[in-house]
């Protein structure tokens, strides 16, 4: 959502309307089933789990909207909510996928766009790496490239070529990704 967060939204719909968390973290669900939330559900999403879900709204429609203040506060001071890009939106074709940074193999710069290589395919982005530099966190996003960030996590090898460039290897998607020489230097010591 470009113009709020869901914990924004959440906060603003306490006790006003029915609240589904929909997210890729497990660690409140518990604690938003206690204090009222309508459902909790994980992604990735499922048609099922989705249809599951509106039939609990429908069915605590006449009942009135839980306060989840508490919830909420809780979820403000958690760890990890220290202002990094946790999910992003990405295009393709005709939808909007959110993709959590956990997912994200890595960014790649594609003409006027920048390509988003997640663990279910890729997408479009308009955010320059520039951009995401500044809003990933850099203990596990490095720019590998003037036109590539890669998640460390989805490292699998880091290996030189005949020419002695930097070469990563992605663990699940096969990927080969050169490293540039201004940033040889981030893998000197792995």
């Amino acid at each position: 959502m470009p113009e709020a967060s869901g914990l924004a939204v959440a906060r603003h719909a306490s006790g006003r309307c029915h609240v589904v968390f929909v997210t890729a973290y497990d660690r409140y669900a518990v604690a938003a089933f206690e204090e009222g939330a309508v459902d909790y559900v994980m992604k990735p999403l499922s048609g099922a789990r989705i249809g599951t879900a509106v039939q609990r709204v429908k069915e605590r429609m006449s009942a009135q909207p839980a306060k989840l203040d508490a919830l909420l506060q809780r979820l403000d001071a958690a760890p990890g909510r220290d202002g990094h890009l946790r999910w992003i939106n990405a295009s393709r074709g005709d939808e909007i996928h959110l993709i959590t940074t956990d997912e994200i193999r890595y960014f790649q710069s594609d003409s006027k766009y920048t390509r988003v290589v997640h663990a279910g395919g890729e997408a479009l982005i308009r955010k320059t790496i520039r951009e995401l530099c500044a809003e990933l966190d850099p203990a596990v996003f490095w720019q590998v490239h003037r036109s590539t960030i890669v998640n460390l996590n989805a490292v699998a090898k880091v290996s030189r070529d005949e020419n002695g460039r930097v070469i990563l290897r992605l663990k699940d998607r096969g990927d080969v990704l050169l490293v540039s020489q201004p940033y040889a230097h981030l893998f000197r010591q792995m």
